[in-house]
């Protein structure tokens, strides 16, 4: 489910102090109600992820298109990733979280990890168009258990970044996020039942 901003800004989160100069786009809800330790199985389940997985054939098919255009058009070749356009937010991080565990790397998306805390856990990518974290938090979810929290921040790569991101939003809002909810729904209910 889609929340408000301020369901991400409201909170204490250290991401906050990290990239201020990015964009909050999106907070969402995410169906994975849990007790208080289970953040670490909604981290793992995440970096094992696929868009190819999606189980909406439309979102696996915009995904498809999305890596062919970033190939053809050169969006995502080797110098336009982190490290190379954009240094690493990991560059920013306090000692505290500099020391401290990045989390597990991603098996298949183009996502690096920059810090993860017991509640709260960041990682990044670029390419030509935008430099994006994806920020996953665990959350009291208002009845006694816990769910995790999905935001999306994006630094949009000049005027070309900003129009890509505003022809890319009624596709990520009608599109791909609901069936990548859904699909997130199904691995936790799944490795739960397991």
């Amino acid at each position: 489910m889609k929340l408000p901003k301020t369901a991400h800004t409201s909170r204490p989160w250290r991401i906050h102090e990290i990239a201020p100069d990015f964009r909050l786009y999106d907070v969402w809800a995410l169906p994975t109600p849990g007790g208080p330790d289970d953040f670490p199985r909604l981290v793992r389940q995440t970096a094992g992820g696929d868009t190819a997985d999606n189980p909406s054939r439309v979102a696996r098919t915009l995904f498809a298109v999305r890596w062919r255009l970033g190939k053809l058009l050169g969006w995502d070749g080797p110098g336009s990733g982190v490290g190379s356009r954009v240094p690493t937010l990991r560059d920013r991080l306090p000692a505290d979280l500099r020391d401290g565990p990045s989390g597990p790397a991603f098996e298949r998306l183009p996502f690096t990890p920059v810090y993860l805390t017991g509640d709260e856990w960041a990682a990044e990518m670029a390419n030509r168009t935008v430099h994006g974290v994806m920020h996953l938090s665990w959350v009291p979810d208002g009845t006694g258990g816990h769910r995790g929290q999905m935001a999306v921040l994006v630094k949009p790569n000049g005027l070309w970044g900003r129009a890509y991101m505003a022809a890319i939003a009624p596709f990520r809002h009608l599109l791909v996020y609901p069936p990548l909810m859904r699909g997130i729904e199904q691995s936790w209910r799944a490795k739960q039942a397991a």
